[in-house]
């Protein structure tokens, strides 16, 4: 079985946040995550995930208005001071977490008029900007393809997007963020996909589909997904992000490897 990571923004959201490391170790998790871990000093995030003996797999660089509709910071052209500032608040969050990775999400410029190609040669600069500040504290650059369905407009939908993003900007410090659940929506194949793109990705999240809840609540095949994460030889870390449909430690059968 792949090494697993709680994103404990939406798991155990029956708990304080402080108190969700301590709820991940005890489910069987090795790892957590957090999307915007801006809330609080980083120091007592690390407090809580120490004493819970976790490792820290991913946190996203700020997005400044995206979450309220707005075309977000990473790819919006005449932003690239303010994502500056963003990448590092995220630089001096992971300096104290320490996760392997952070994300980058290249939000909605094109729903707010900016043309395309701008937007990618944005992305592009603003990535190698990321990419040099956190290989100063010895984390890597992920870059997620979001789907559009659920979130129309996404600057990147697929996974072929992303890695043109990150060939665009050519640096060895940037890495695929494959979403399983996005990725289901938009390409489908998920395990070929994984077996042509595995070296390009620095880690995985995973939901099922449809509804965005935990393994065995829609039509992914998990164990066929772990299994070839193993066979393929995957050493990252594999996330469980999902919408758990009732209390979250009754939802994690399937950490339990298949007989």
């Amino acid at each position: 079985m792949p090494r697993f990571s709680a994103n404990i923004s939406m798991l155990f959201a029956e708990r304080d946040w402080l108190d969700r490391p301590a709820a991940a170790a005890a489910a069987g998790f090795e790892a957590v995550e957090i999307q915007f871990p801006y809330d609080r000093p980083a120091a007592e995030w690390q407090r809580a995930i120490d004493a819970a003996e976790l490792a820290v797999s991913v946190i996203n660089i700020p997005v400044g208005d995206m979450l309220d509709g707005g075309p977000g910071l990473a790819a919006t052209p005449g932003r690239q001071a303010e994502f500056r500032r963003a990448a590092e608040q995220a630089r001096d969050a992971a300096a104290v977490l320490r996760p392997r990775n952070v994300n980058v999400l290249a939000g909605f410029p094109e729903s707010h008029g900016f043309a395309r190609e701008r937007c990618l040669a944005t992305l592009a600069e603003n990535l190698r900007v990321a990419a040099d500040l956190m290989a100063g504290i010895g984390a890597g650059v992920v870059v997620e393809a979001v789907n559009t369905v659920d979130r129309p407009g996404f600057l990147l939908s697929t996974s072929a997007q992303a890695i043109e993003a990150i060939d665009r900007a050519g640096h060895p410090n940037l890495s695929l963020e494959h979403d399983l659940y996005h990725m289901a929506i938009m390409e489908g194949r998920l395990i070929p996909r994984l077996e042509e793109i595995l070296p390009r990705i620095g880690h995985i999240q995973f939901a099922d589909h449809p509804g965005r809840h935990e393994p065995g609540t829609g039509s992914i095949d998990f164990p066929a997904v772990f299994a070839a994460l193993d066979r393929l030889g995957y050493d990252g870390w594999c996330a469980a992000e999902y919408v758990p449909s009732r209390a979250t430690e009754e939802t994690l059968g399937w950490m339990e490897p298949a007989e």
